[in-house]
């Protein structure tokens, strides 16, 4: 039995004009009711219990005005918290709301003398800063083009006033073209200054920053990035995610929802949430880092096609992946991959990642028993077959349109990703597939549809025999796009059917389709902590829980 925690205050307060029990420990801040009347023993009481660490801020209150409804009047009567003798202070803390959001919830306790009150105040901010983990100061880059192109907006309405209560200090970087905030974190950041960088964007912006940090991290340490067999540094710096683009599926999925207020709060507290990357390459050369989905053939093929039609917005990916659905593609190559071993559970497994998942928290400590087997080479699988798509799910890749993801059971951190094949299959069949990642069915359970759980895999296209080949075949296929685009649209019924797809990476095309993937565990850290469980929502929203 945990024994409780020593109280550090404890007094009679007035909240709204009525008595409360307040206590404050290193843990918690607690306030509770005075009985008045009959005490009714099956009447739960009006207790509060909020963690230090949930914290925001308290502040001294000057001049407040108190409000008191009057019944049965259609009129509200203002009593100046200035003619009682005492002072107050005015705690901001997380209180958490439905579909995992949080807000910035305020509660005002009314001292009956003013040395009370600043005995509170310097009690509450004394256990605040030992709280280390929090950040003070950030590098916030905003992307204006994202989205709706409402970054800027969203940052300065909802993110910076918290901030400023909180009192984080921002260095504040609005970019002004592609790969702006990449290219500042190679070179010009003086990451030394800050705690963390927030990016305020969509995932293609919080992609500029992985590949900024990770890169500057390497050059800092003297690796080289280029070799796929070279261990890379982890990243000390946490990244923070204010969503503000089109889908946001690495907040929604390190988070369980896409709302500025809840990241930004997630910042404030110094949640810390760790993450494996993907690192890409092709003969030995670095291409891109991976935190979500690597896909060839539908996806590949979806990506493709929509940025030939960007003027048409985001709609442009429901209209290319009809196109693609009806089209049909499939890809000739071989998936050679080496199979995770001494990991805890599947990808088919019915326990989501979570707040404080057990396997992750494991996998933290394992990882250089992983690199001794990926150098020692492990036991290599190969699977040769035509497929309509290979993916890899480092994540459960879910947002609101795919609550549960393409990998449902996939973890943030344990240093593996779910490799997803789809064989050939008519287009009937196909559709099933596609309708399960927004339904609750097993996402694998089709015959055409196999998954494995590895930490590196490698795919070589059916006709590439060398990087010339490669090439030429490419060209070759790019002219005859050009001769019949206007007539048949790639259809394979008219022979120009592609030998090639291209990959998508986290929504960037990659036109190599042999590549080399090798997983980090736990490379970057979030401000985050994973989607929690429903049942931490209901108790501590429940105004009886303690």
């Amino acid at each position: 039995m945990e024994r409780p925690s020593r109280l550090l205050l404890l007094s009679e307060l007035r909240v709204r004009k009525a008595a409360y029990e307040v206590s404050l420990s290193p843990q918690l801040l607690s306030w509770k009711r005075r009985s008045v009347g009959p005490v009714y023993p099956f009447r739960p009481g009006i207790c509060h219990s909020v963690a230090l660490s949930e914290v925001v801020c308290v502040t001294e209150e000057e001049g407040v005005s108190v409000k008191r409804e009057t019944r049965g009047s259609s009129w509200t009567k203002m009593e100046q918290a200035a003619e009682d003798s005492g002072r107050s202070f005015t705690v901001s803390y997380v209180e958490r709301s439905r579909c995992h959001r949080w807000r910035c919830a305020e509660v005002t306790f009314v001292c009956p003398e003013g040395a009370l009150c600043e005995r509170w105040i310097s009690s509450i901010r004394e256990q605040l800063s030992a709280l280390t983990c929090r950040p003070k100061q950030l590098l916030v880059y905003i992307n204006p083009y994202g989205g709706k192109q409402r970054g800027k907006q969203i940052y300065e309405q909802k993110v910076a006033p918290l901030f400023a209560r909180a009192g984080v200090s921002t260095q504040v970087i609005v970019t002004q073209y592609a790969n702006h905030a990449r290219d500042h974190l190679r070179t010009e950041a003086e990451l030394k200054k800050y705690d963390g960088v927030v990016c305020v964007g969509g995932d293609g912006m919080f992609s500029e920053i992985v590949h900024g940090l990770i890169w500057r991290t390497q050059m800092d340490g003297g690796v080289n990035p280029n070799s796929p067999d070279q261990t890379l540094l982890p990243c000390s710096l946490r990244i923070g995610i204010i969503p503000a683009g089109s889908t946001d599926c690495i907040c929604f999925t390190t988070v369980g929802t896409n709302d500025p207020v809840t990241s930004a709060l997630h910042i404030i507290v110094g949640d810390a949430q760790s993450m494996d990357v993907c690192s890409v390459h092709h003969d030995n050369m670095f291409l891109r880092y991976s935190v979500s989905l690597l896909g060839y053939g539908f996806y590949g093929d979806v990506l493709t096609d929509s940025e030939r039609k960007r003027w048409m917005g985001p709609a442009r990916y429901d209209f290319a992946g009809l196109k693609m659905f009806l089209t049909h593609h499939y890809y000739e190559g071989t998936v050679s991959f080496l199979p995770a071993r001494g990991t805890t559970g599947t990808p088919r497994d019915a326990t989501r990642c979570h707040s404080g998942c057990v396997v992750c928290q494991q996998k933290g400590g394992n990882d250089d028993a992983n690199e001794e087997e990926d150098t020692s080479g492990g036991q290599w699988r190969s699977i040769r077959g035509k497929f309509l798509a290979v993916n890899a799910a480092s994540v459960s890749c879910s947002c609101p349109r795919s609550p549960k993801g393409l990998s449902p059971a996939a973890h943030l951190a344990d240093g593996t990703t779910d490799l997803i094949l789809v064989r050939k299959c008519s287009r009937f069949h196909f559709l099933r597939h596609l309708l399960r990642h927004t339904s609750k069915d097993d996402q694998f359970d089709l015959t055409f549809v196999e998954v494995h759980r590895v930490r590196r895999f490698r795919f070589t296209p059916h006709h590439c025999q060398s990087d010339s080949d490669l090439e030429l075949d490419l060209l070759g296929n790019a002219k005859s796009h050009q001769i019949f685009s206007n007539i048949c649209s790639h259809h394979p019924a008219c022979s120009c059917g592609p030998s090639f797809s291209s990959w998508n990476c986290d929504g960037e095309i990659l036109h190599h389709a042999a590549i080399d993937v090798r997983v980090h565990c736990q490379l970057i850290k979030l401000f985050a902590r994973g989607i929690e469980e429903p049942p931490v929502f209901e108790e501590l929203t429940n105004p009886a829980a303690v």
